[in-house]
């Protein structure tokens, strides 16, 4: 690896992700001997709900990385008397703050937005806003030059930004690290196991985890009707299953995001129904925007059985108490992405962990298969 930094190194974890980027702080100390890299920025709110960021340190020739939650809504403020959480256009709101405060007198500003803001509103298909491109564009025009997410909903947003760094970060690796060590007795094997996509879209990604385990790869087509809006999208009629008999098998249900979780509990319910024998979900971030009961009753009644997602952005406190529930931390991975890059050097293998995945399972078997030996 390059020992040459591209510049001093900062750095910043907006409002809420505290923890998490003190994690990330601890794994750079730990691996350049070092004093804390953290910049905490002031954030001032005033009672009419505007704000301000203040930096009290210089970051002139500095490599500034930027960690954005947008979705936090643990982030409270006070506006004209009332306690108000932050939404996503108010975190958005004050990461500008942030990269304005700066200056442009930093040498480089790069963005970690683990989840993309509007990354749903990727495209057009009526008379609407295009907000996840006007949001890159916006970020490149005030002088961010990187931009790094993870399982974007549709990576081709980036054509907004030809000429701009971005990264799409899998989280597969993680993932599959935190299924075997937590379910100890699967079988990667494709006469027992499946690779479940939840629509058309998440295909892709559903086919780098099934090839990568040379596993069967199904799919859920859902049928929508387009002449009703309901809570800002069509509502679903039917998921119809496209695939080989699951029978017998434990699923894996790969998604980027469960918000409400009506169409991953429903698939899951319809494949239990098909004779699947365990279901799991493999999803990067967990909003369970409609609350937790709908999954708390799907596990009483045996029809999922582990739902892992990321901490890459602000979880529901009662999820640590949840049975049916695993995280999986990324803040090694994020304190990789950031080293790697500080160093100018590639982020390829980092972008693609197959091989990393291939010999964390090699591993795993020659372990299982020992274990069994002394027994």
């Amino acid at each position: 690896m390059n020992d040459q930094l591209y510049g001093e190194l900062s750095v910043i974890g907006m409002l809420g992700s505290e923890d998490f980027i003190a994690k990330v702080d601890a794994y750079l100390r730990e691996w350049r001997g070092s004093e804390s890299f953290l910049l905490t920025p002031e954030m001032i709110r005033f009672g009419t709900g505007e704000g301000k960021c203040v930096l009290r340190n210089t970051v002139r020739g500095h490599d500034i990385y930027i960690f954005a939650d947008l979705f936090n809504w643990g982030v409270t403020f006070n506006m004209y008397g009332m306690e108000v959480p932050m939404s996503p256009d108010d975190h958005f709101s004050d990461l500008k703050r942030i990269i304005g405060a700066i200056m442009g007198k930093a040498r480089r500003v790069s963005v970690i937005m683990p989840m993309l803001y509007e990354g749903r509103q990727h495209r057009r298909t009526l008379r609407e806003s295009l907000d996840c491109a006007m949001m890159l564009q916006e970020l490149v025009k005030i002088g961010v030059s990187n931009i790094i997410t993870f399982d974007a909903h549709d990576a081709r947003v980036q054509n907004a930004i030809p000429l701009s760094g971005f990264d799409d970060v899998r989280t597969t690796y993680q993932m599959i690290k935190a299924l075997l060590n937590n379910v100890p007795d699967i079988t990667l094997d494709s006469s027992s196991l499946m690779v479940i996509s939840p629509d058309e879209g998440g295909i892709g990604r559903c086919m780098y985890l099934a090839s990568i385990l040379e596993l069967e790869l199904g799919m859920f087509y859902k049928r929508r009707d387009y002449s009703v809006i309901k809570n800002g999208k069509n509502p679903i009629v039917e998921h119809k299953f496209l695939g080989s008999d699951v029978h017998g098998h434990d699923i894996i249900i790969v998604d980027d995001m469960i918000s409400s979780g009506e169409s991953v509990l429903t698939i899951a319910a319809q494949l239990k129904q098909m004779g699947a024998r365990r279901v799991f979900a493999f999803v990067s971030f967990g909003l369970f925007t409609s609350g937790l009961e709908s999954f708390d009753k799907a596990y009483d009644d045996k029809i999922i059985d582990k739902i892992f997602t990321t901490n890459l952005i602000y979880r529901n406190p009662a999820l640590k108490d949840r049975e049916w529930y695993v995280e999986v931390d990324l803040t090694k991975y994020v304190a990789y992405i950031i080293d790697t890059l500080n160093r100018d050097s590639t982020i390829s293998k980092l972008l693609d962990p197959s091989e990393r995945i291939n010999n964390f399972i090699q591993r795993w078997e020659e372990e299982k298969n020992q274990t069994k030996l002394d027994i």
